[in-house]
């Protein structure tokens, strides 16, 4: 699934051809994704001006001149493309392998937005765990997409006294308690790997002991991650090109993720990496320097 940097990747991708223009035309090629389009949802937007796009956790927001937001997950497998001045863009969340651009008529192209950028947006979703709806914009705190959200990563108000205080008692691994959406927004596997390693952190440390002075270590390295991975436009777990170039280089710079029985990178370690598996999911690490 993307991870926050991938989402912030797309997010900025649809900015110039999304916000501040108008969406002219709406077309479904189906009643819903992962769950069904409200009722109305095509003449909703249509009409509509994008006042702000951006993002939430794994979720990317248009807020629209009526006082509601168009909500896109883009699910395992989503993809979005824009056509503008006879060019296609693939804006894709994984990146994970080359298609062909079919200008909106693939068995998989599941919705449409037209803009007055001019522009044509085609979101692709093959196996339609993505999702698109509408919330009340004032409203989207409260909607069960979004209650219980932690604090974003990168927002200022994600300090080490912040996360101290969401993973106090915790006896989970810290790999998983950074994974909980509760505890911060966001977050996926590769950066939570790729975080603790450069915290020097254990993932299989107890969440509880990492409050206080190893939690001032984790969240900096967290932000570092998190803002080097959005430069490199995010991850791409296999080489991926397009005719407007590669999205996702971040998978060239991993000191962990993926590298199982290589060296440790970190000067002087001697390490070797491990993989374990916490929660059902893989975890990488240097069990030599990550204590």
């Amino acid at each position: 699934m993307p991870e926050l940097p991938e989402v912030e990747t797309v997010c900025r991708g649809l900015k110039p051809v999304l916000e501040g223009h108008r969406l002219t035309r709406v077309q479904t090629r189906r009643g819903g994704l992962r769950i069904p389009f409200p009722a109305g949802f095509v003449q909703h937007l249509t009409g509509r001006r994008v006042c702000q796009l951006h993002r939430r956790a794994k979720y990317i927001l248009a807020d629209l001149d009526n006082g509601e937001t168009l909500v896109i997950h883009l699910g395992m497998s989503g993809r979005m493309t824009v056509y503008r001045d006879g060019a296609a863009l693939v804006l894709d969340g994984l990146a994970g392998e080359s298609v062909a651009a079919e200008e909106g008529h693939g068995p998989h192209d599941h919705v449409i937005l037209f803009t007055d950028a001019p522009a044509r947006i085609v979101f692709t979703d093959h196996r339609r765990f993505g999702l698109m709806t509408i919330l009340k914009t004032a409203h989207l705190a409260e909607d069960r997409l979004f209650d219980g959200i932690g604090p974003e990563p990168l927002a200022d108000s994600f300090t080490p006294a912040s996360l101290s205080a969401r993973i106090k008692g915790k006896k989970t691994a810290i790999k998983s308690a950074l994974l909980d959406q509760r505890v911060v927004a966001g977050l996926g596997n590769i950066y939570v790997c790729e975080s603790l390693f450069r915290a020097q952190i254990s993932p299989r440390r107890q969440a509880s002991t990492v409050a206080g002075a190893r939690a001032a270590q984790l969240v900096p390295a967290i932000k570092e991650v998190l803002r080097d991975a959005i430069i490199a436009g995010g991850s791409s777990l296999r080489d991926y090109r397009h005719s407007n170039g590669q999205l996702g280089t971040f998978q060239h710079h991993f000191d962990v993720y993926g590298r199982t029985g290589e060296p440790c990178l970190r000067p002087g370690c001697g390490g070797t990496i491990r993989r374990i598996v916490q929660a059902g999911r893989s975890s990488f690490y240097c069990p030599k320097c990550q204590r």
